[in-house]
């Protein structure tokens, strides 16, 4: 059995979408950020980063249970223990490798930066915004040319480099992203958007509560690592 520490961010989504994909047996475990959770001693202990996703499986290499955090080693762990959505051939598993490191090294990144200093920031921010602006409209633009000569991200089948991008580059609404001069990019949303998984994941997060709407100016502080929580 494996337990997934979990909200609702689209790292998390990665992990549930996976699951689902691999027909593991999973527990979910909420870790409430906007009111601390990570901070805990106890998920400390399984990730001292104090972030989510992170999963303990109970049966891990050799029988023990073993924690893996950070959600692209997630998916590298969860398909090699199931031998699937990564190729076995060299080249294709590199070039699946490649993509899932584009997505972990620029898209969750660059998206993440840009939710904040669009949301969250205050006011007078407008260089983070349109830097961070200017360098997701640039990535989902490299999407586009990559979905326009293979139908997944990382060539002709589907693979743990689409179950890392999808929930990233599938969030347009809150990125504010237009996809109407990207139709490779919305095809493959869209075509994403029917699998089975997908759907049962989704529907999964959609049941999942936070306080973040109601979340203390504190605690907002202690999330975002500002105000008296800074290290400066």
């Amino acid at each position: 059995m494996i337990d997934l520490y979990a909200l609702t961010s689209p790292n998390v989504q990665k992990i549930f979408i996976m699951l689902e994909e691999c027909e593991l047996p999973y527990n979910t475990k909420l870790v409430d950020v906007w009111k601390g959770d990570q901070f805990s001693a106890e998920f400390s202990r399984i990730n001292p980063l104090q972030k989510i996703p992170a999963i303990v499986d109970s049966d891990g290499p050799g029988g023990a249970p073993y924690a893996v955090i950070e959600s692209s080693a997630i998916l590298l762990y969860l398909a090699e223990k199931t031998g699937k959505f990564i190729p076995h051939d060299p080249v294709r598993r590199y070039d699946t490798l490649q993509w899932l490191m584009v997505q972990v090294a620029n898209i969750g990144p660059m998206s993440g930066q840009l939710v904040h200093f669009s949301k969250y920031a205050p006011a007078g921010q407008g260089y983070g915004h349109s830097r961070y602006r200017t360098q997701v409209n640039k990535l989902y633009d490299v999407y586009e040319q990559r979905l326009s000569a293979h139908p997944y991200v990382a060539g002709s089948d589907y693979s743990i480099a689409d179950i890392a991008a999808f929930p990233w580059l599938r969030n347009i609404e809150l990125l504010a992203m237009d996809l109407s001069k990207r139709p490779h990019v919305k095809a493959w949303v869209d075509k994403l958007n029917t699998r089975d998984a997908v759907k049962r994941a989704y529907a999964k997060v959609a049941t999942i509560k936070s306080v973040r709407d109601s979340a203390t100016d504190d605690a907002k502080d202690r999330f975002f690592a500002r105000g008296k929580y800074a290290q400066v």
